[in-house]
This record gives C-alpha cells, sequence and structure tokens, in this order.
C-alpha cells in the first residue's frame, strides 16, 4: 500500500490523508497513563449507581437492568428561554430538546463489552424505545444516541452509560449525511451505505465479524486507527426500525467489537460510539442508513490521536495507520474478554 494516499469518505464529502508509515516515527510528547485501578462494583458516591443522589438532589431508582433519566446538567432543554438578539449578520434560537442518561447495568464496573448478549439486545431496545419517544415529539428534528468511554475521552464516570440529546436540529455529521444518502439514492437508485458494504465485502480484508443480519468493519476510509463501523445488513432508518432478529444480530455484532477493542491492550478500550440515525424532522430519508460508528482516540496503547493542523486548522483528518492493518490486528484477537480468560 502507497505510503502517502487519499481515499474519499462518501459520507462526510471529504478526503482522508493516510500516511501509515507516521505511526512508528518519534515521540517525545505527552503520553496516557497506563495505571488503571480496580473497579468496584458499587461506589456509594456514584452519581449513577442504583439508589444512590445525583448532583441534582434526585434518587436513582434499584435498577436492575438499564435505567434512564433526564440529564441533571442537560446542554439543551424543553424550556429553553428566547436567547438576546444577534447583532449584524449573527443569529442564534433557543436551544430546546431533551438530554438523558442511560445506564446500561446496575453494576459499576461493568462496561459494554462486558455485558452478556441478551443484556446488550436490551440495551439496544432501549435505544430503540428513547428514539421513538423523543423522535415522535413535537420540535424534535434529530435523537444522538452516544457514548463517551474512558478518561481520554473526557467522561467524568466510569460507570458505564450513554447519554441522548434529542433536539430541534439536526447535529452537521447526520444532517450531511442524510443529504449525500438522499442523493446517492435519486442518483444510483440504490443506497449508498448497500454500496459501502458491497465494496467492504468485496475486498474482506477489513471485516472485522459478519453473522446474518449484521456486519461490522473497518472502512475503507477510517481516520481513526480502530475506527469501526457496525451496521444491520439491510437498510434500516433507526434502531428502532430493527426487527427482532435484526436487533439480536446488531448486538451481537456490537459485543463481538468491543470485546476486540477491550483484548486489544487487555485494558478498558476508550472510544466515543455515536448512532447514525435518521433524523425525526419529517424529511424523506429513505436512503439513510442506520449503524454505529467507534472512533477511538488512541493509536498506541498509551498515545492519543491528536487533532492539529490538518484537522482542526485545514479540516481533513490525517490518518497515522493503514485500515488494513488496523483491521487485522482486530481480527487476529480472541472472541472472549480477557477479564474472562480470552
Amino acid at each position: 500500500m502507497a505510503l502517502w494516499e487519499e481515499r474519499w469518505h462518501p459520507l462526510r464529502e471529504e478526503w482522508v490523508i493516510v500516511a501509515a508509515h507516521r505511526q512508528n516515527r518519534p515521540w517525545i510528547g505527552q503520553t496516557v497513563g497506563a495505571a488503571r485501578p480496580a473497579i468496584p462494583h458499587y461506589v456509594a458516591d456514584c452519581y449513577l449507581c442504583p439508589g444512590n443522589a445525583r448532583v441534582s438532589g434526585a434518587r436513582n431508582e434499584r435498577y436492575e437492568r438499564t435505567f434512564v433519566f433526564d440529564n441533571d446538567h442537560p446542554c439543551v432543554g424543553p424550556d429553553a428561554p428566547e436567547p438576546s438578539e444577534a447583532p449584524g449578520i449573527y443569529e442564534s434560537r433557543d436551544a430546546r430538546g431533551v438530554a438523558r442518561v442511560v445506564c446500561y447495568s446496575p453494576r459499576h464496573d461493568l462496561t459494554l463489552a462486558q455485558l452478556e448478549a441478551a443484556e446488550v439486545a436490551h440495551l439496544a431496545e432501549v435505544w430503540a424505545q428513547q428514539y421513538r419517544d423523543l423522535g415522535g415529539r413535537d420540535g424534535i428534528e434529530h435523537v444522538l444516541t452516544f457514548e463517551n468511554k474512558g478518561e481520554v475521552t473526557g467522561v467524568s464516570n466510569p460507570h458505564p452509560h450513554c447519554q441522548i440529546y434529542a433536539t430541534n436540529f439536526v447535529f452537521k455529521h447526520i444532517e450531511t449525511e442524510a443529504r449525500v444518502c438522499a442523493e446517492h439514492l435519486e442518483r444510483a437508485g440504490r443506497p449508498l451505505f448497500q454500496e459501502i458494504l458491497e465494496s467492504e465485502r468485496a475486498d474482506g480484508r477489513r471485516i472485522l465479524f459478519e453473522n446474518d443480519r449484521a456486519i461490522a468493519f473497518v472502512p475503507y476510509f477510517a481516520r481513526y486507527a480502530y475506527e469501526v463501523y457496525v451496521a444491520p445488513k439491510a437498510t434500516r432508518a433507526s434502531v428502532a426500525h430493527l426487527g427482532t432478529e435484526e436487533v439480536a444480530d446488531f448486538a451481537e455484532a456490537l459485543r463481538h467489537v468491543t470485546i476486540k477493542f477491550d483484548n486489544l491492550w487487555r485494558m478498558p478500550f476508550p472510544y466515543v460510539m455515536a448512532l447514525h440515525q435518521a433524523p425525526t424532522d419529517g424529511g424523506n430519508h429513505r436512503g439513510f442508513h442506520f449503524h454505529a460508528e467507534f472512533h477511538p482516540p488512541l493509536r498506541k496503547p498509551d498515545l492519543l490521536k491528536y487533532l492539529a493542523g490538518p484537522e482542526i486548522g485545514g479540516g481533513n483528518f490525517l490518518s497515522d495507520t493503514s485500515p488494513e492493518e488496523k483491521a487485522a490486528e482486530l481480527r487476529a484477537l480472541p472472541d472472549v474478554h480477557y477479564t474472562a480468560g480470552g
């Protein structure tokens, strides 16, 4: 493979620069500490553990599976006040919506990778219910479900959880994705993501897992070293549009990928995971293909992928690794979590 290559990211409409030889360049900058203390099953002062008081004073239920509540520090609100008038050419509007937290398990120490298959499937059903509930409300144009895992992603509480932002606008990446998917369907007569899946399966090198109804792969245009997409094989607008068997297969693929992640360096593997779901703005999104995207910030066990000149200054990603090599690394790992003897 060429050391200098550009790959087109069709869902974002941008070029990704692949310069895999840079992965082993000399590094004298900051590294991420490896010390990771043991995590107990329950923490008395954790805001997310069952029965505990949160920062707002509200007390959690003594939940036994998943637990959903309205975020105590939301970035949007249903009663957001009208903003002050913006000067000149600027514009402003109220940030309306609902922000929620979804605790995966009552166990403080169990990550997504350590949940049983049935528990991950139940979590996917909770995501679906939240999409239907929030997306069906007046003024909600998009439901963004995401998990920030690990201190290096800025997460403040290690209790396994994700967040949901249901907003009066469509987040930019989803807005672009919805537009390019609609344009491609109109132009080519088939969903763009189906063509991505066809290309990935024809190549085969970047596929990490596949069952009857779901697939996981490192995309050809990956920006991060261990970026992974998990998707149903059939084009569905959201997790709420999956059938029962599709939910089970999608959950199995999710669990498989997160186990591989943790097994890579035998540590809780940090990532940002986002569910890419069709906007709920009433538009025609027939070409939108629901999938989960994992964006891990580490390119080595102790080294972050820093967003610097090319990414922040120029607006295009520079990848220091080869998607094919990273996929091969993940494929070679055990399918059983290392804490369970994998």
